[in-house]
């Protein structure tokens, strides 16, 4: 699995790199929130395992950037500190959307415990997106069930979500099957 692995300190960076290499892992690593975010658009991870306490972009603030891209694949974030597991440390780190905190001096035991955790996670999250793209569509009138259980046309489903516009017209084979027989049967009801 790709990490991106963040951490100012570059003694504790080479620790942690090493710890996830030796683990199996492709290992990126950044210097601080700012240069993380540059990696991530250049390379997308589904893991990072961040410091809290960094210039530029704190641990915590990386992870509300990550949490605010939307649509994006689901991002394991764990936090590395130093700091005490207080109440009010992992409500604010709960709030910013960290899923998982690890202490410093890094063990790596409970690092791949968490490693095992998080790829559990993402590939739940991964068969839940699939499942929510999949469009429940009627087989006779082509109407689309939404995440309400509300049925509605296609057109009406695809534009509240895409801003697409539709204008309708008839294929070929529709013409051939469907148009000419009713034309067809017009002509018949005019002559009698």
């Amino acid at each position: 699995m790709r990490i991106l692995a963040v951490e100012d300190d570059a003694v504790s960076r080479a620790v942690l790199r090493q710890a996830l290499s030796k683990l199996g892992h492709e290992v990126i690593d950044a210097n601080n929130g700012e240069d993380a975010l540059l990696k991530l658009q250049q390379t997308p991870v589904r893991v990072v395992v961040s410091d809290w306490a960094m210039p530029r972009l704190d641990g915590l603030g990386l992870c509300r950037q990550i949490r605010s891209v939307m649509g994006a694949e689901y991002t394991y974030f764990i936090l590395l500190t130093g700091r005490d597991a207080t109440g009010e440390n992992q409500r604010a780190a709960a709030d910013a959307g960290v899923d998982d905190f690890l202490t410093k001096p890094l063990a790596i035991d409970e690092l791949w415990n968490r490693l095992r955790v998080a790829e559990r996670i993402l590939r739940y999250a991964t068969q839940v997106r699939q499942l929510e793209e999949l469009m429940p569509i009627c087989t006779y009138c082509k109407k689309i069930r939404d995440d309400k259980n509300y049925w509605q046309q296609i057109e009406i489903y695809i534009n509240e979500r895409t801003g697409t516009e539709f204008s309708h017209s008839i294929c070929p084979d529709c013409y051939q099957r469907i148009v000419i027989p009713e034309i067809a049967k017009l002509k018949q009801s005019d002559k009698s």
